[in-house]
């Protein structure tokens, strides 16, 4: 079957911003105006647990209203197919950013325009750097008191350091927020009502000072806006025609550029991620959201538009680029999993090639051969069959057994290895237990699922207590993972108090010798390394360094060491948490002909390990965590004065429009059940958000207290 679209008219793209900035109000209404649905549900509206958003479908989400998953839509607009994903906002869920961010060509940036640039905005945004995805921005919210179009798009250029072009302003903030002035295309949209179904008046750029609801615009800002309309449209086209040598020519030539020439060069612009178009509106109240799809449309790539994906070998390293065709071999990236009682749904992003139902695919990553049973557009929870995929299509593959998060998929004949992603270590932990005795069993096996479909959770058994541990990546994340089991798969379990997960480290450099000897009649065991260990940068993780010279152990011996080196510092001397960032250097040591094995060698690294770590008078790391409280002013001395009290330190302090901030540094072990001091402390007003930041010593004091309190 012939491609129904060409790959021009396609474009994928992910909604992302902090939390409550408005992104599924948003994608509400691209569905309502793209015809995808006919009635709009509002967020608000969905915690009493009868209705839900499209794309917030799951009873946690509907509850707290807040999304939790990732959720991809497709809709139609002026003959163009957009993919859309929604994210969560929740810092304990940046995972979801993260792996959507991964797959999709573009990203729209939406921005509470009273708040400006929040701290999770500032995560997202640099693992679209990081992942090279060109952005637009959508500043929301234009309708809310204290609504600031100035001090967002100056956040934009300011804390993310991007090149900002402002198409649209806001005509009017608050009550007064009556439409928008887009600048490139040289005229204003004043709405006649906030219904869904409101139109618009066009009217002239040049026209919009003199209109009866401008001029009763009650704040100086507003009225400033309007006024200076023909210098900002002046600095957006000078912005825009830096970007093409032969517009920038003709602009300076004397020349006006037209619409098309604008909108080819902020484009240009876009996609080589050398400029950020900005955009603004009120989704709640339907404004501006046909106008963004528009801009989605213009300004967005179309699948391959800005590169392919790398190809790389299997230490990571980049040996090529996959152009996004469909004459080419087929290679599809797994991007997310998910598990219900309905079975797998393998989320996946398809790079080149077609991939037809009943295809037999190589999983590169696993060494393993997946059919392709059934293949699905996903339109939130629903799907819809369908017989093939091809290159720049966004599916779901159903009940594939061997397939992860992260896993290449390809053709058997032309196997090869797509870009890696990345996932943050988790840091914090809980102990989980069945509800019932009749449950374990259940519970491994849900357990093992929500791992598989999280990349950013962990499983582990502690082998001193026999406890289930899962870690993850904040209190929220586990609560959640733990409800989801229940809801999702029918499996109920208890979950223990959170625990950190801390770190060791060597204390000082250490040289020493271990010899292993065990004779026991006939052939014995026999071994001897001398090893130099020294304390390594934060970040630099675990090196070991094969200075021997001369023979005196045998190449075939000298992987068991390191073996043991690196297996032993899964568990430290102080209290068993891994041990990290050290170099491990072989400089010696002896062999018996006969009683030398590679069991003998690795034994004797592991007690060389054990012995060395302890010799070092070893250090305990625990995690720190960078924080920011926003709040009213009346507040800020309480919050700085419990910053102390949790061992934080405050590294910056200020005034955001009418709020304060206060960001700072804390341990990870102070920070339980901070939300409920914080609503307390601000009388409900506050609100704060918390991420990984690096591991520090702990005071030596602090040790035994720390770990008596983890022990409880």
């Amino acid at each position: 079957m012939a491609r129904q679209k060409e790959l021009k008219l396609y474009r994928n793209i992910g909604i992302i911003a902090h939390i409550d900035a408005g992104k599924t109000t948003t994608t509400e209404r691209i569905l309502y105006y793209t015809g995808k649905k006919h009635q709009i549900v509002d967020v608000h509206d969905t915690k009493d647990g009868k209705g839900s958003t499209t794309t917030d479908y799951m009873e946690q989400e509907r509850k707290r209203g807040i999304t939790i998953q990732s959720a991809a839509v497709s809709a139609e607009w002026k003959g163009h197919q957009i993919n859309v994903i929604d994210t969560p906002g929740h810092v304990d869920f940046t995972i979801e950013v993260n792996r959507s961010l991964r797959v999709l060509d573009g990203a729209v940036v939406v921005f509470d325009g009273v708040a400006g640039v929040e701290p999770q905005t500032e995560t997202n945004w640099r693992l679209a750097d990081q992942y090279n995805v060109p952005r637009m921005c959508y500043i929301n919210k234009m309708d809310r008191i204290g609504a600031n179009f100035k001090n967002a798009v100056d956040g934009i250029r300011n804390r993310l350091g991007a090149n900002a072009v402002i198409c649209e302003v806001p005509l009017g903030s608050h009550d007064d927020f009556i439409g928008i002035a887009d600048l490139i295309a040289n005229c204003g949209y004043i709405w006649l009502g906030d219904d869904k179904d409101s139109k618009w008046e066009t009217i002239p750029l040049d026209q919009i000072a003199s209109h009866p609801k401008v001029q009763v615009f009650t704040t100086t800002a507003d009225k400033e806006w309007v006024a200076n309309l023909a210098a900002l449209r002046e600095a957006s086209i000078e912005a825009a025609v830096e970007m093409d040598d032969a517009a920038m020519e003709a602009y300076l030539g004397g020349e006006t550029p037209s619409l098309e020439t604008l909108k080819a060069c902020i484009r240009k612009g876009c996609v080589a991620g050398k400029l950020v178009p900005v955009f603004c509106g009120s989704s709640y109240r339907n404004k501006g959201v046909q106008h963004l799809l528009d801009g989605v449309v213009d300004y967005m790539p179309y699948p391959g538009e800005n590169g392919g994906i790398s190809m790389v070998d299997e230490d990571g390293n980049v040996i090529g680029e996959q152009e996004v065709t469909d004459d080419a071999p087929a290679r599809a990236l797994a991007f997310k999993v998910i598990n219900d009682q309905f079975g797998t749904l393998t989320f996946t992003r398809i790079y080149s090639g077609v991939i037809k139902k009943g295809d037999t695919l190589l999983n590169v990553t696993r060494g393993k051969k997946e059919r392709i049973g059934r293949i699905v557009e996903v339109q939130a929870n629903a799907t819809k069959e369908i017989d093939e995929v091809r290159a720049g299509d966004i599916c779901a593959f159903v009940s594939m057994k061997e397939t992860e998060t992260g896993d290449t998929l390809t053709d058997p004949n032309s196997p090869v290895l797509l870009e890696r992603m990345r996932f943050p270590d988790p840091v914090i932990s809980v102990s989980v237990e069945p509800k019932s005795r009749n449950d374990i069993d259940k519970m491994s096996t849900a357990l093992y699922k929500m791992v598989k479909a999280d990349p950013s959770l962990r499983l582990e058994v502690d082998k001193e207590t026999g406890e289930t541990v899962l870690k993850g990546m904040g209190e929220l994340h586990l609560e959640i993972t733990i409800d989801r089991m229940r809801t999702e798969l029918g499996v109920e379990a208890n979950m223990g108090k959170p625990k950190v997960s801390f770190r060791e480290a060597f204390g000082n450099r250490v040289e020493h010798t271990y010899t292993h000897k065990k004779q026991s009649g006939g052939s014995g065991q026999f071994a001897e390394v001398k090893m130099i260990f020294e304390p390594g940068e934060a970040g630099s993780g675990v090196q070991f360094v094969d200075e021997i010279v001369g023979g005196r152990i045998p190449r075939e011996y000298i992987p068991a060491v390191e073996f043991a080196i690196k297996s032993e510092s899964q568990q430290g001397q102080i209290a068993g948490y891994e041990v990290v960032d050290f170099k491990a250097r072989l400089i010696d040591g002896k062999y018996h002909d006969v009683d030398s094995s590679a069991l003998a060698f690795e034994i004797a690294g592991k007690q060389m390990f054990r012995e060395a770590h302890k010799m070092s008078r070893p250090k305990l790391l625990e995690p720190i965590m960078s924080l920011e409280v926003v709040t009213e002013p009346d507040y800020l001395g309480d919050i700085i004065g419990d910053m102390n009290r949790r061992r934080g330190s405050v590294s910056e302090q200020g005034q955001r429009g009418p709020q304060a901030f206060v960001k700072g540094f804390v341990p990870l072990a102070e920070m339980f059940g901070y939300i409920n001091f914080l609503r307390s402390a601000t009388s409900g007003r506050g609100n704060f958000s918390m991420t990984f930041d690096h591991y520090a010593e702990v005071p030596a004091n602090l040790v035994d207290k720390l770990m008596e309190k983890e022990a409880k």
